[in-house]
């Protein structure tokens, strides 16, 4: 008893020592969030709003990094990056540059929750840019390429019975010096190209799941048939299993469907309500993956009912409508970087800012410019 009160009693000295001694890099303008950001607390929503479920553990914090050239391993590491913010940014803790020839090496444990005994341990990163190998407990889980895109692994073999489980992340990134995409970063920022975004620039997260489960949700509205087909993507299944997708307003079941997975499901809506940048109304979606009577996963989500098309108008100009009235587009190019974060936004509060404070100024659009932001920030557009 008295030797686990004092390693919790060390663990937490250790927790507290670090959280003391992060505090934002150099001296660049900061946000009213970054002022305020807690590194205990770091972005802490459901990532991914398109497809949530309920059970999740996020990974955002401090982590042990290194920056060291191509090929080297860490013996030990250089001090504490702040999850999830570039290492170039400020509010990384950091404000390094990375360059062509070094890679970036994270280390973290984590441990698995008691209640997930039995299920599938997924992986999820928001993004990593660019090239990410990933280990657990030594071992190479998997790797992904691309800076704007979300990868999940099923880490569930490399996990350890109990106990602490080690994740390391590797990372290079060659920015203007390599040949991925890179939108605006350059390793020389001038004029209009921008600082170098490299490494975990997304939240983290690990959440339980079934070996068969969902992974993908894409839904089309039809508003001239008054449907909306589903088509719902999941991974092991077996045969016979089925995905059955309900829509709701406020709680009140509108349209369900029951069918095989990958195969569209058309779910009419008698009366629906249309969504505009003006009246951005949403259904509920609640989504469930079934072999037999057994629901083994289920997700929860939202759609909405829209129609984007053209149309001439007298003078025999091509106009774009929608829900077929002409909709003038009128809005700025954002370039999604903060001062202090970086591809990163302090807080959510501060991603739903820069919508709203659009919205106020009179546009009805965001033109997105060389940048794939968050799942949260298309929510919060939608």
């Amino acid at each position: 008893m008295k030797k686990n009160i004092l390693l919790t009693a060390a663990a937490l000295v250790t927790t507290l020592a670090g959280v003391a001694q992060w505090q934002p890099a150099g001296d660049r303008i900061r946000t009213q969030w970054g002022e305020k950001l807690d590194p205990q607390n770091v972005l802490p929503e459901y990532p991914r709003p398109q497809m949530v479920r309920g059970d999740w553990q996020n990974l955002n914090g401090l982590w042990d990094y290194a920056i060291l050239p191509i090929g080297q391993t860490p013996d030990k590491f250089q001090g504490q990056i702040l999850v999830p913010f570039a290492v170039e940014s400020s509010l990384s803790g950091v404000g390094k540059s990375l360059g062509k020839d070094n890679e970036l090496w994270y280390n973290h444990s984590f441990t698995v929750p008691a209640k997930w005994n039995g299920k599938r341990v997924l992986l999820h990163f928001g993004a990593v840019d660019w090239k990410a190998d990933v280990f657990v407990n030594d071992i190479l889980a998997g790797s992904h390429t691309g800076g704007f895109t979300p990868f999940s692994l099923d880490i569930t073999p490399y996990l350890k019975a109990k106990g602490e489980q080690k994740l390391v992340v590797r990372v290079f990134d060659g920015t203007d010096k390599g040949y991925q995409p890179r939108g605006k970063q350059v390793l020389n920022p001038n004029g209009i190209w921008y600082t170098p975004v490299s490494g975990i620039w997304q939240t983290v997260w690990i959440e339980p799941g079934a070996k068969s489960h969902i992974s993908g949700i894409k839904a089309i509205p039809n508003l001239d048939q008054k449907n909306i087909a589903v088509t719902v993507a999941a991974e092991n299944c077996t045969t016979g299993d089925l995905v059955e997708v309900k829509i709701l307003d406020k709680g009140k079941l509108v349209a369900s469907a029951t069918g095989l997975p990958g195969n569209p499901l058309r779910l009419g809506i008698a009366e629906p309500k249309l969504w505009s940048p003006d009246s951005p109304f949403l259904y509920d979606m609640e989504v469930s993956l079934r072999q037999g009577e057994k629901t083994v996963d289920k997700v929860d989500s939202y759609t909405a009912m829209r129609k984007i098309g053209t149309k001439r108008d007298k003078g025999g100009i091509l106009r774009m409508t929608l829900n077929d009235k002409p909709l003038f587009h009128y809005g700025p190019l954002d370039q999604g970087w903060w001062p202090d974060g970086l591809f990163t936004a302090p807080t959510d509060e501060a991603l739903l800012f820069d919508i709203l404070k659009t919205k106020e100024l009179g546009y009805n659009m965001i033109r997105k410019h060389v940048k794939v932001e968050p799942a949260r920030w298309y929510y919060h557009c939608d």
